[in-house]
């Protein structure tokens, strides 16, 4: 088949997912649209202001890319989630916690209703990996839990929430980030196991969703077992062996993005993209710059010219995609339902509260002692965590609270704190586990642990867990210190009994 080179660029561009800087569409990044086909855009907290922005940037973005648009958000849940001020989903293992798949489906219809209101059709969510490794630096409570049966049922039911109102939902990370000690956005893991376990645990949840989920999303890994030279993305023996043959997955597969260390830095984002796109996946997320963004289009149209890349898997492929955008076209609807949905994601919130240690609770109006560090930024994850302030704000609705911050855990020293009296609570708001000294030496009253439910490992004390920090989960913390609510989620994970 004889193509022309614009042609060829337009059928790479079909085959990419872009990002972009910015709340409102650029001349250049439009005509980049334009000029090579794109189709597909995802959407992130800098792309965000409110929703009238928003709406209108995505209607934009729809009239640019025609019909078969896919505009996609992570919106899982708990701390990653990108539009902040829709009403706030509790993370999946506060979920997992809640135990019950009718909470986790009408959370997921929520979450849907909301970002369709925005002009979304394409939610990267929910997470399937298992998080059976307590020290993973970025699944942790992106989890729904450690038992591959009950994380896949509860998985599914949220995705099932999200398709009954437009929005496809798009798994990860494919074929399980679980049990790693590497953030593949830094560098690239390895999951050493045999093939057994990998069917037993890391795959099974896949496996089980395969046949609902109309997009899984690879993950940038490598599995000895079924590939020793190259990661999940840009394995053909995983995507299309194990995925496609041996599983019959018909929906659509799509990249991690590619600009994520594990991949550009070792790599080069157009030799990957090329190599994904060989192995099996439908489309590559080519985030990065209009540099890398240029390379990754230039690398497939020369591949598609050199018949590195097959004209006819090609023409599967943008098959699949069409039928994604079409059977969850882009079309905003009113956005009637915010105060029904915030009462669904506060239940969720309050029903995945879970305690450690049999917590105590201060009497009401005490003196406390709150110690926190005074913020967290996002670490191009999740969203910055909760500031000290606000943590403040929310327990002095309570108490007298005096607030005591530190910058490195590793070198606040807990005996310098007064002995007044003073009840101490510590407040963790990040999710880095804490090191050798703060495990040694710090000694709360209280742990608040409103982030990863690790960290109430770390410390020698009881323990209320939230899974996440956005302000429902501060308002279900209060509702437990002031007697109104009990603590009945159950960790979904190993450790905390």
């Amino acid at each position: 088949m004889n193509m022309t080179l614009n042609e060829l660029r337009k059928t790479a561009g079909q085959l990419i997912m872009i990002r972009f800087p910015g709340p409102v569409l650029d001349a250049a990044t439009a005509r980049f649209i334009q000029a090579n086909g794109i189709r597909a855009v995802c959407l992130f907290r800098g792309n965000m202001t409110d929703s009238q922005q928003l709406a209108t940037l995505t209607a934009e973005l729809r009239a640019l890319m025609g019909p078969e648009s896919l505009i996609a958000i992570d919106q899982e849940g708990g701390a990653v989630v990108r539009s902040t001020w829709v009403p706030a989903p509790p993370a999946a293992m506060g979920l997992g916690a809640a135990d019950d798949t009718s909470l986790a489906e009408r959370t997921g219809a929520a979450v849907a209703r909301a970002v369709k209101a925005l002009g979304f059709n394409w939610n990267f969510a929910p997470v399937l990996d298992l998080n059976n490794n307590p020290h993973n630096p970025v699944i942790a409570e992106r989890s729904f839990g450690a038992g591959p049966q009950r994380a896949a049922e509860l998985g599914m039911a949220w995705m099932a929430g999200s398709h009954g109102e437009g929005v496809a939902c798009c798994v990860k990370h494919f074929p399980g980030h679980g049990d790693t000690h590497v953030d593949s956005h830094r560098d690239l893991p390895t999951v050493d196991k045999p093939l057994s376990q990998l069917e037993q645990f890391e795959f099974a949840p896949f496996r089980l969703a395969a046949d609902q989920a109309p997009a899984i999303m690879t993950a940038h890994i490598v599995y000895p077992a079924l590939d020793p030279d190259y990661p999940a993305t840009m394995s053909r023996r995983i995507l299309h062996q194990l995925l496609r043959e041996e599983w019959n997955y018909q929906g659509v597969i799509i990249t991690d993005g590619m600009d994520m260390h594990a991949i550009a830095g070792r790599y080069g984002v157009g030799k990957a993209a090329v190599r994904a796109l060989v192995a099996g996946a439908d489309m590559v997320m080519a985030l990065g710059t209009p540099e890398t963004q240029e390379e990754t289009l230039s690398a497939i149209a020369d591949a598609l010219a050199s018949g590195a890349l097959s004209m006819e898997e090609v023409q599967a492929r943008l098959a699949r995609l069409a039928k994604l955008a079409l059977s969850y076209p882009c079309q905003p609807r009113a956005y009637l339902e915010d105060a029904a949905d915030r009462a669904v994601m506060a239940e969720g919130w309050r029903r995945a509260l879970s305690a450690r240690g049999n917590p105590q609770r201060p009497p009401a109006g005490s003196k406390v002692r709150l110690v926190m560090r005074q913020d967290v930024v996002s670490d191009g994850v999740s969203e910055a965590g909760v500031p000290a302030a606000t943590v403040a704000a929310s327990l002095g609705k309570l108490f007298d609270v005096e607030l005591v911050t530190f910058d490195d855990a590793e070198t606040f020293d807990w005996a310098a704190l007064p002995q007044d009296g003073r009840y101490t609570m510590l407040a963790s708001t990040s999710r880095l586990r804490y090191g050798p000294h703060a495990r040694a030496s710090w000694r709360p009253d209280l742990h608040l642990a409103l982030w990863n439910p690790y960290q109430a490992l770390d410390i020698a004390a009881p323990a209320l867990m939230t899974y996440g920090f956005a302000a429902p989960a501060l308002e279900a913390v209060n509702a437990w210190l002031s007697g109104a609510l009990e603590a009945t989620g159950r960790v979904p994970v190993p450790g905390f009994a």
